[in-house]
């Protein structure tokens, strides 16, 4: 079997919630070996957000296989004294604490660089380490307000923030994409450069196009439901069933054969009311009205089969439940058991891995379940780790 490309990579991560624990996943994913300090007792917090999974929470089972539970308290000495053994052999640190607290414990990236030189230090914040509002919590929510993502989403009436924590996973993935960055140019150049990853920048980069739209137009896009706010048609319609279609315009081509096939109005795109794109957008409620009829004598089997025949991208709205029985996932595979300390449960492979290679698909820990394997590992004997254990250490 080959090797991962991560394998022999140690990182060390004191990681809480969503951000950094999906950052270090992904590399697990890959192969590196992920060392997960959590607090003694409760751990990560995160584990406590719900019962869902066999009694576990539904975040936690997503974000941690594949890695091992070190409990460690840093704010003693003992705990100290293990995390710079830690930190000594390993190639990445990431750190998701609150706002200035790795800075106090001496575990900011300048200092680290200092007693570890080779080391790849990844702080994830809300808003920066620097900066007016370096000190402010941040949270997912907090941070889809700040950037307009909620002003965006959600209907005329209505705003509403996204149902997935968007602001965590874009963290998250530029976390997890600047360690490889500087995992390869360490191995370039024998430099080991910080990365430094804010939720809020990251969701910023996500809003370029609401951005460039609002200040070059002078108006901001409107909130539309499932509709697209700057495309027309582009959206849910319900069908005689009662069920929901969504189909995408994407071009004039696309647009005049819609008409001609599904609508069965050829004229209707060279309309002067509908004959581009912006137009059509102007006239939105218009057109709509046009389009929902039509869905509306048709049930969704014979809509869907009117839109692959027009080469209009088209899909079904489905539920959670629906989406678990997809025919895409089952039909390449996609699905792996993964043992968690509640049983097994299902998960899906990582969206990329390189061609040949199977991920790491390995247990998710129990609260430090791998504290005496590591302190082990130190060079830390039964007597030492008792007395750790004594101190609160671990």
């Amino acid at each position: 079997m080959s090797a991962l490309p991560l394998e022999g990579i140690t990182v060390v991560s004191l990681e809480q919630a969503v951000a950094a624990p999906f950052a270090t996943r992904q590399l697990a994913d890959l192969g590196a070996r992920v060392i997960k300090v959590e607090r003694p007792g409760p751990g990560d917090f995160a584990r406590g957000y719900d019962e869902s999974v066999h009694g576990q929470s539904s975040h936690f089972i997503w974000l941690n296989r594949s890695k091992e539970s070190l409990t460690l308290d840093i704010k003693t000495p003992g705990g100290r004294e293990v995390l710079g053994r830690l930190l000594a052999d390993a190639d990445v640190f990431v750190q998701n604490l609150a706002p200035g607290a790795a800075r106090r414990l001496g575990l900011g990236a300048d200092e680290l660089a200092a007693r570890h030189p080779s080391l790849v230090v990844c702080d994830i914040s809300g808003y920066g380490n620097d900066g007016p509002w370096a000190d402010r919590k941040a949270y997912d929510l907090l941070v889809q307000c700040e950037t307009g993502v909620v002003s965006l989403t959600g209907s005329p009436a209505e705003p509403a923030k996204a149902g997935i924590s968007v602001a965590d996973i874009a963290a998250g993935m530029y976390a997890y994409s600047g360690i490889l960055a500087a995992l390869y140019e360490r191995r370039a150049t024998g430099r080991a450069r910080a990365v430094e990853v804010s939720l809020f920048e990251a969701l910023s980069e996500w809003m370029g196009s609401p951005m460039y739209y609002t200040a070059y137009s002078g108006t901001q896009p409107p909130r539309t439901g499932a509709q697209h706010a700057t495309i027309a048609p582009y959206g849910p319609y319900e069908t005689q069933d009662g069920l929901t279609v969504l189909l995408a315009i994407q071009n004039e081509r696309e647009w005049a054969s819609f008409c001609a096939v599904f609508l069965g109005a050829a004229d209707l795109a060279t309309d002067p009311r509908f004959f581009r794109n912006s137009a059509r957008v102007a006239r939105r409620d218009e057109l709509h009205a046009i389009v929902a009829a039509r869905f509306a004598e048709l049930a969704a089997e014979d809509a869907v089969r009117l839109l692959d025949e027009a080469n209009v991208a088209n899909a079904r709205l489905r539920t959670v439940d629906a989406f678990l029985e997809h025919p895409v996932l089952a039909g390449r595979d996609r699905w792996r058991d993964v043992a968690t300390p509640g049983g097994t449960v299902r998960a899906l492979l990582p969206p990329a891995t390189p061609r040949g290679l199977t991920p790491r698909m390995d247990p998710v820990p129990a609260v430090g379940e791998h504290t005496d394997s590591v302190l082990h590992g130190l060079g830390y004997d039964e007597t030492a780790i008792s007395a750790l254990r004594a101190d609160g250490a671990v």
